[in-house]
């Protein structure tokens, strides 16, 4: 589950967001740079670590627009606004064609597999389940806050929206891969 590792700004943000946006979007920031030098000085390269740089990015922005305007109605949008950041992040790395799980993925898988199709199939996937899951959740919790469903309503929406899809990224490569390895046995046999 080290994928998860890169929603821990997300996750301050959201703890630390829900009392004070402003403190929230700092600590965020804070978590993320954190997490960030911690994975270079391990020697990440930038492109497996898109996640953690869209993260920073959003959320020195958010700094920014909270403490200049912290009554603004953006606030009561934060989820939303949040989960539907990740979610262009998210469907932006299918559009250029490096889905962001692919980096998550080559820091657990051996070199000799990252340009495997199945391998590079299996990211596009785990990528598109995420963006959906985001895109899906971000309209949610714009609904939750438009139509003032309390919340109650937006934790479940968020829970939702990240559980579905961190058990799919659990179980769909093995699938995947038990899938493509009996589709090699079979084509040989024939």
């Amino acid at each position: 589950m080290n994928y998860l590792r890169g929603f821990i700004p997300w996750i301050v943000f959201a703890a630390v967001g829900s009392e004070h946006w402003e403190w929230g979007a700092v600590a965020a920031l804070a978590a993320g740079a954190w997490l960030f030098s911690i994975d270079r000085k391990r020697g990440a390269t930038g492109d497996s670590l898109i996640l953690e740089q869209s993260t920073i990015a959003f959320f020195a922005v958010l700094s920014v627009v909270a403490f200049a305007a912290p009554d603004s109605g953006l606030r009561e949008y934060g989820g939303a606004l949040a989960t539907g950041w990740l979610a262009l992040t998210a469907w932006a790395t299918l559009a250029v064609r490096r889905p962001f799980t692919t980096g998550i993925a080559k820091r657990q898988a051996p070199r000799e597999v990252w340009n495997n199709p199945v391998f590079l199939r299996i990211n596009v996937v785990l990528t598109a389940a995420w963006a959906a899951a985001f895109t899906v959740t971000a309209v949610g919790l714009a609904v939750v806050h438009a139509e003032s469903l309390g919340s109650t309503a937006a934790i479940a929406v968020q829970v939702a929206g990240f559980a579905a899809p961190a058990l799919f990224t659990a179980k769909y490569p093995e699938r995947a891969q038990r899938a493509a390895q009996a589709a090699k046995v079979t084509a040989i046999t024939q």
